[in-house]
Order: structure tokens, then C-alpha cells, then sequence
């Protein structure tokens, strides 16, 4: 997967997955930390790399299919999430487009994914949060389709995606179909990852 073009500084990666989430045992299995979910599934896959703390938050580098690629959770809460994507992208040099964001996604019917690079920050914080720190939206999203609270449910959005999915949402096997995207990205590129999962 390389977008670079001729005479451009290489990055010393193929590509910076960058799950989304918040630290903290109570929101380890929230809908909201389904970024994490999936880069700790890509690291169990690839030789359980050792994270360690580095660009306030956690940092694995790994191989995938011959590629190199750093997992990294941000802990600095999902609002400053930029500050930890920032930092690694200027230590690894990485363009925007090989900078992939793993994230929750109300806006997508639970369970589907999408793969896209650029676009709009649909009211994520997290986003937000990363697209100022890089001075640009046009980074790669992944985004993990968790849906809206159904008719009755009385919580609000916030509270929604702060809470675990229910049993019947199946989050093992979405997460498992995240990684399987993140590889196919590595692996074919955008446009046949978006044929295969969108």
C-alpha cells in the first residue's frame, strides 16, 4: 500500500493504524473503544507485539503480509486524540493517506464497515481532534458502524457509545471483520477493500 510519489520522503512505515478509544478498565468493552478493540485483534494476529508508551499512549510496531505497520492507541481520552496521531505521524514521517483511523461510527448500521480516505468528521470528537492536529481531514478512516440507541432506549448518544455492546451485537465477530479490512487494505489496496466490505 504505498501512495508515495516519486522524489517524495519515504515514511518509515507502510501504515499507522490508529484505533480509537478511551483508557480505563470501565471502557475497555465500550462501544466507543471498538478503534482499540481492533488494533489489539491486528496485534494477537501478528506476533503479539510488545506495546509500550510513546506519543501519550500505547505503541506496537509489527509486520503484516511483509509490511510494516505501528499500532497505536491514544490515551489522552478521545477529544485529544489528535495529540497522540500528531506525534506519531511526525516521528514516522507518515503521509496522511497511510495514516489509518480506526473508530466507532453511530452514522453506519451496527456491524457494517466502511473505508474511506478523507471525508467528514460527523460530530467525532475524535476525529475532530485529529484532523486539527494534522491540519487536514484527508487521512484513511475506518469507520466501525455501531448505530444509535433503538426506539425507547431512554440514553442519550454520549451515553450510548460509553456503553458495552449487548451480546446479540456479536462485537467479536465485527472486530474481527475490522481487522480482516485493515489486512485487505495492506494487502489490495482502497478501492478493492471498499468493493469487499463496504
Amino acid at each position: 500500500m504505498r501512495f508515495l510519489r516519486r522524489g517524495e520522503h519515504a515514511s518509515t512505515l507502510d501504515l499507522l493504524v490508529a484505533g480509537l478509544g478511551n483508557p480505563g478498565r470501565e471502557h475497555a468493552r465500550d462501544r466507543h473503544n471498538v478503534g482499540w478493540l481492533v488494533v489489539d485483534e491486528l496485534a494477537r494476529r501478528h506476533g503479539e507485539p510488545a506495546f509500550r508508551s510513546k506519543f501519550n499512549g500505547r505503541l506496537a510496531e509489527t509486520r503484516v503480509g511483509g509490511h510494516r505497520v505501528a499500532l497505536l492507541k491514544p490515551e489522552t481520552f478521545m477529544n485529544e486524540s489528535g495529540r497522540s496521531v500528531a506525534a506519531a505521524t511526525g516521528f514516522f514521517k507518515t503521509p496522511l493517506e497511510q495514516v489509518l483511523v480506526a473508530h466507532d461510527d453511530v452514522d453506519l448500521e451496527a456491524g457494517r464497515l466502511q473505508t474511506r480516505l478523507g471525508g467528514g468528521l460527523a460530530g467525532h470528537n475524535g476525529l475532530r481532534s485529529i484532523a486539527q492536529a494534522l491540519g487536514s481531514p484527508e487521512f484513511s478512516r475506518l469507520r466501525i458502524g455501531v448505530g444509535r440507541p433503538a426506539r425507547g432506549d431512554p440514553r442519550d448518544l454520549a451515553a450510548y457509545v460509553l456503553s458495552r455492546f449487548e451480546p446479540d451485537e456479536d462485537p467479536e465477530k465485527l472486530v474481527t471483520r475490522a481487522a480482516d479490512c485493515v489486512e485487505s487494505l495492506l494487502a489490495h489496496g482502497l478501492t478493492v477493500t471498499q468493493q469487499r466490505f463496504n
